[in-house]
């Protein structure tokens, strides 16, 4: 098939070809091909003229035979068995139409006439003109005609010049509010939550949006598997629209499984068993139990991570939750031996759809040993965070391809030793997410930049007051990717990692997908741990690697090696290995 010029209309055409889709995997007789081309001139020349091509045509030659001669199946019936018939597509664009006039008829508001949105002069592109009735359709009902009518727009060529007058013809009807809202489908979650969940009310003005939001609301909640919206088609003796939701609960309770590997920390799985709605108000208990540390170059035993956690939503009012937690978790790592029972309490609250806080009361009993002493620490926390995420996806394993998360965390600590001390941390992470379709260089989600960095500090406490799992540690797939988990920072005189009390890392990633399921990134990650926090650390260390991914439903599964590039420890390995489900970042 050649090129008509523009790469956005022949990923189009490419796609509608049922010649180029089917050659492969449908063969036809020679007749049955000659139908196929056929079929193929139509529907391509449909896309021509929806891209503003009124007087384009399509050719179509079969072993250089037009497709019009009436001998071309005599010419296929006579090709040696097993032969392929080679088939040539040309276009002939013509000139490209525009919009010379565009007319509204009907009686609307003035206000909504705007939304149709095609200036005068702009391509006559049939995907744009119809889209621009959409918009006056969605312009109407937003300001409560919910019974609107917006006709397919009637198109006019002038016979002398490419040019379009384009009329719309559109009927408001009344304008009418939300009526009763019914809910249906309901077996265990009780309906005062759901109505309470609402911010959807009878006699507020009719508004899709409104309804729209109002049934993604509900999905939040995290028990339902679907919510639908009917929208009754008349008005009631009110004046209003009734509306129904129609529920589908979620199985009340799921198990999940979870695996990892890396080549510093070894491999880790576990198992989490969720109760998703404990007593019908969408309360959520979830049991997890996790092994750690199966080999690797930076551990130095078993270990495992279990908790239990209860989540209540909408605790006190709308969009805030309350989680109580205990934790249980035993590390062997190079850097020291961890042995600790966690407990804490959470209030969450959602500022906005991308804005979120949190602050929390939490305490930790834990027995650590580095470089073959025993330390046994009881800390008491006040952990204090506010976090964006405008990715706008639903699951931190989807892929993000645009937006931004970001978190800043401040966590007052009191840590009762030897040695007692107080003292808090602050840490800033932030992420980005730039898909190259927005600056006009790639297909949608094909080509995506991501960039990353994290900033901490630990004030109130020298080095060794801290404890050292409160201490920073560079190296690993979380700061800076080819280093062991743990390694860069400062060290003891045997080159056991000690810890530090700040931290600046940062990565670039380039990833891009092939085909349907498969794909690949290149990255490179810098940063140094320090006694002192410096936006360009003194040592930086800098490691690089490239990685393959492998795109499913919940995720992409993720290979990725990397190496340092200045000075390593004798006793790690050269390169690290990553496997998991989800981007590093």
């Amino acid at each position: 098939m050649a090129s008509a010029g523009d790469s956005a209309m022949d990923a189009t055409l490419q796609a509608t070809s049922d010649l180029q889709a089917l050659r492969s995997s449908a063969p036809v007789s020679p007749f049955g091909l000659i139908a196929r081309a056929r079929s193929d001139a139509e529907r391509l020349k449909t896309v021509l003229e929806s891209y503003g091509y009124y007087q384009s045509s399509v050719t179509i030659k079969i072993n250089g035979t037009a497709l019009s001669n009436a001998g071309l199946g005599s010419v296929l019936s006579a090709l040696p068995k097993g032969s392929d018939a080679r088939v040539a597509i040309s276009f002939n664009l013509g000139p490209l139409y525009h919009l010379r006039h565009v007319t509204i008829d009907g009686d609307i508001p003035e206000s909504t006439r705007s939304a149709v949105r095609l200036a005068e002069g702009s391509t006559a592109a049939a995907a744009a003109v119809l889209a621009g009735g959409a918009r006056l359709l969605t312009a109407l009902q937003e300001r409560g005609y919910a019974f609107a009518k917006v006709d397919a727009p009637v198109a006019y060529e002038d016979q002398t010049q490419p040019v379009l007058d384009v009329s719309f013809h559109a009927v408001a009807g009344a304008r009418v509010n939300i009526g009763e809202i019914r809910i249906v489908g309901l077996k265990r979650v009780h309906e005062k939550l759901v109505r309470a969940r609402l911010l959807l009310h009878t006699g507020e003005q009719f508004s899709p949006k409104a309804i729209e939001q109002a049934r993604h609301d509900l999905l939040t909640l995290g028990v339902f598997a679907t919510v639908s919206v009917q929208v009754g088609t008349a008005a009631d003796s009110s004046g209003g629209v009734p509306i129904t939701f129609d529920i589908r609960e979620r199985p009340r309770h799921g198990v999940s499984i979870n695996a990892a590997y890396s080549s510093d920390l070894g491999g880790s799985g576990g198992v989490t068993w969720t109760d998703r709605d404990v007593f019908g108000g969408a309360q959520q208990l979830s049991l997890s139990a996790s092994v750690l540390n199966l080999g690797g170059s930076a551990t130095t035993g078993l270990g495992y991570d279990t908790s239990a956690k209860y989540i209540m939503p909408d605790f006190g009012r709308r969009d805030q939750s309350l989680q109580l937690a205990v934790t249980a978790i035993k590390q062997s790592l190079e850097a020291y031996d961890q042995t600790a029972v966690m407990t804490g309490v959470t209030l969450n609250r959602k500022l906005s759809s991308i804005w979120t806080a949190s602050v929390g009361v939490s305490t930790a009993v834990e027995q650590i040993i580095q470089e073959s002493k025993r330390y046994d620490y009881l800390l008491y926390s006040l952990p204090l965070s506010v976090s964006l995420d405008s990715t706008h996806l639903i699951s931190p394993l989807d892929d993000p391809l645009h937006g931004m998360r970001a978190s800043l965390s401040v966590t007052p600590t009191r840590s009762i030793g030897p040695p007692n001390a107080t003292f808090i941390i602050t840490q800033v992470k932030v992420a980005g997410y730039l898909d190259l379709h927005a600056l006009g260089l790639t297909e949608p989600g094909r080509s995506v930049l991501a960039a990353r960095a994290l900033a901490g500090v630990a004030q109130g406490a020298s080095e060794f007051s801290l404890p050292p799992d409160q201490r920073f540690y560079g190296g690993g797939s979380g700061t800076i990717r080819g280093y062991n988990y743990q390694t860069v920072g400062p060290v003891f005189p045997d080159d056991t990692p000690k810890g530090g009390t700040a931290i600046v890392a940062g990565g670039l990633e380039f990833r891009q997908r092939f085909g349907t399921n498969f794909g690949a990134a290149v990255f490179v990650d810098a940063g140094q741990v320090s006694a002192s926090l410096k936006p360009l650390p003194d040592v930086s260390r800098v490691g690089v690697g490239a990685g393959i991914r492998y795109y499913t439903p919940i995720g992409p599964i993720r290979l990725d090696i990397a190496v340092p590039t200045r000075y390593y420890p004798a006793n790690y390995s050269p390169f690290v290995v990553y496997i998991g489900l989800g981007q590093a970042f």
